[in-house]
């Protein structure tokens, strides 16, 4: 494994971007999980303050702030009977991040999201974590996986945040679990979500790699380095737990900053066969594309 000794240009916390499927939005950040609330400022603050700034721009110009204008979150939760204490559990952790209003959005496991309960003045969207299978047949599921989704987020630039199974189905192709590839194990049985063979579907598109998250808790880079080694994606990212990975701009253009207490590894084919994986610590930048 090689790791990165410095930063690319680009990074911090701008505006928005033009990402792999062409729309304009706000900035997408992609959370490998984890619980630490040590880490809750600086994995989930990025997010808060680009949901801020969403909210500021979508104010009237002389309309007042202060009280009433902290930025609206939209918290997604497939409930599978806890989701009242999942969203519980949330809001405090946002709370703890920053200054916000969290709304929760449960959605019945086996059920699929209606874009009609979107509500269509939120400041930030919050995909939050859970069985990932659940969360992508949630979306849509398929090649038409939640299309309101991308087009409603960038018409106002509001951020998106995914947390674990939330990063994984940002993807443009989601690898939504398995352990096994061509009958070989490549990643420890009980993180294959339900899965025998490693199993790569569409996702949202708000990211032009594909994502793995607990990947040094859980040791998923395995999985993810198989898919990439066998072709099925260009370029994936595997990201540990209590770590944030932001991602702005797209194809040909985008970059992506890490921050938290862990490290992003980007995973590439290798000349002549197999893969390279370089990782990157907090403050760094890599290309998103």
């Amino acid at each position: 494994m090689e790791s990165s000794t410095g930063t690319e240009p680009g990074g911090g916390e701008g505006g928005g971007g033009r990402r792999a499927g062409g729309a304009v939005g706000g900035p997408v950040f992609l959370v490998g999980g984890g619980w630490d609330e040590a880490a809750a400022g600086v994995v989930h603050g990025p997010f808060l303050r680009a949901a801020a700034r969403a909210s500021a721009a979508a104010r009237p110009p002389g309309a007042p702030t202060g009280a009433g204008t902290a930025p609206r979150i939209l918290c997604v939760i497939v409930d599978e009977g806890d989701g009242a204490g999942q969203f519980a559990r949330w809001e405090a952790a946002l709370r703890t991040a920053g200054d916000c209003a969290p709304l929760p959005l449960l959605v019945p496991i086996g059920e699929r999201l209606d874009a009609g309960t979107v509500p269509a003045d939120v400041d930030g969207v919050l995909v939050c974590g859970g069985l990932t299978p659940a969360y992508h047949e949630a979306f849509g599921g398929g090649p038409s996986t939640a299309p309101f989704l991308p087009p409603a987020l960038a018409r106002r630039g509001i951020p998106y945040a995914g947390f674990s199974a939330g990063a994984v189905i940002a993807a443009r192709d989601a690898v939504i679990g398995g352990w096994l590839a061509a009958g070989a194990a490549v990643c420890p049985p009980d993180t294959a979500e339900d899965l025998e063979e490693v199993d790569v579907r569409p996702g949202l598109g708000l990211v032009p790699f594909g994502v793995d998250v607990h990947a040094a808790q859980w040791g998923t880079l395995g999985r993810l380095a198989s898919v990439v080694a066998g072709g099925r994606l260009a370029h994936g990212v595997g990201i540990d737990e209590n770590t944030v990975v932001e991602v702005r701009g797209g194809a040909g253009d985008g970059h992506a900053r890490v921050a938290g207490l862990g490290r992003a590894h980007c995973v590439r084919p290798a000349p002549g066969g197999g893969v390279l994986v370089r990782s990157y610590g907090a403050g760094e930048v890599f290309p998103a594309v």
